[in-house]
């Protein structure tokens, strides 16, 4: 059996609990990732789940997998009409001077021979909208509720730097890496809205190393 643990489940979808590290798809230098454990998320069904979104590897949390064809071109569909709601937390390498806000920053892909590829704000890019509040703070970092309008690539990531002026706790990429063995950031909860069905809802405990930094799930409101 699987090892990963499963946070919903009906006829048409599973959301799992992502471990952080676990990628979804493997990567070109090989190692494992989520289809090594597909199979058993079959759970008795003839077709594997399909992962319908993505989140980065270092994120843990909810994933929302399709368990038939139909269902993944639904949820598809779903997303683009941002009729899923995504809730993150995220632990920011300082504090901040407001409670709560809305960063729009629209965002664009580059890319450099030393640094590689990376997202960037810009006025030619694609909207992306970001409400976000602050939870709790301890030792000079600050727990963040980030609740994404829309699912660009790396948006918290980039808007946690741009729009409130901190990176994430131990983001390689947007910081300096520093603070935490992996990018602090959590898929704390999805829901998805179904038409004549009641709703995915999905919830995934606040993971140890978040615990480690002195944030609990009281402050996630869990």
């Amino acid at each position: 059996m699987t090892d990963i643990t499963i946070l919903f489940e009906d006829g048409e979808a599973l959301v799992i609990d992502k471990p952080a590290g676990l990628p979804i798809e493997r990567p070109r230098a090989g190692g494992r990732s989520l289809e090594d454990h597909l199979e058993d998320l079959k759970l008795g069904f003839q077709r594997v789940p399909v992962p319908v979104h993505r989140i980065d590897t270092d994120t843990s949390g909810c994933l929302l997998l399709a368990r038939n064809p139909k269902a993944l071109k639904r949820f598809n569909a779903a997303f683009e009409a941002r009729e899923v709601d995504k809730v993150y937390l995220g632990v920011v390498a300082g504090t901040l001077d407001q409670d709560e806000g809305t960063i729009e920053l629209s965002l664009a892909k580059i890319s450099s021979a030393e640094k590689g590829w990376r997202m960037i704000p810009a006025k030619k890019g694609k909207p992306a909208v970001t409400h976000w509040r602050k939870l709790a703070v301890h030792d000079g970092r600050t727990l963040v509720e980030f609740r994404p309008e829309t699912g660009r690539t790396h948006q918290i990531r980039v808007h946690a730097l741009a729009g409130l002026g901190h990176a994430l706790l131990g983001d390689p990429v947007y910081g300096d890496g520093r603070g935490a063995p992996r990018t602090m950031l959590h898929a704390l909860a999805l829901t998805v809205h179904r038409e004549g069905k009641p709703p995915i809802e999905a919830r995934a405990p606040l993971p140890a190393d978040f615990a480690a930094l002195g944030f609990s799930d009281h402050a996630s409101g869990g």
